[in-house]
């Protein structure tokens, strides 16, 4: 078992924008790698779209998160709420912020060990 983190905020890749995130936890437990991040969102930031390998968890610490899903439609949660994100390409959402302060989430990753921690897709 083996474990690291990163010591700061790190600018995510692109398609996103005005996202940042720190890895506080990442070990690999047989098949599962279970990796733990802050997230930070800019006004007018976004994740870009994408799914996700594995199951996530998310917490809202600061702010309003604008979550839409392709196949789901729109969803918002606000500072405090807790929510799981399904895996898979049918689950393909984009993690924004449209308010005036910066939104912060701490998200809880179960993926399948090696997988990325997100997979692109194109906006709808």
């Amino acid at each position: 078992m083996t474990w690291w983190r990163t010591s700061s905020f790190q600018p995510n890749p692109a398609p996103a924008v005005g996202t940042a995130s720190r890895t506080l936890l990442r070990v690999r437990l047989g098949r599962r790698d279970i990796v733990v991040r802050r997230t930070r969102i800019a006004p007018g930031g976004s994740s870009g779209w994408h799914y996700h390998d594995g199951t996530l968890f998310v917490l809202v610490t600061r702010g309003v998160l604008d979550h839409p899903y392709v196949r789901r439609g729109p969803a918002v949660y606000p500072r405090g709420h807790v929510f799981r994100e399904p895996s898979g390409p049918a689950n393909a959402h984009v993690a924004r912020n449209l308010g005036a302060t910066e939104v912060r989430i701490l998200v809880l990753y179960l993926n399948p060990a090696g997988s990325p921690l997100s997979r692109q897709v194109s906006a709808p």
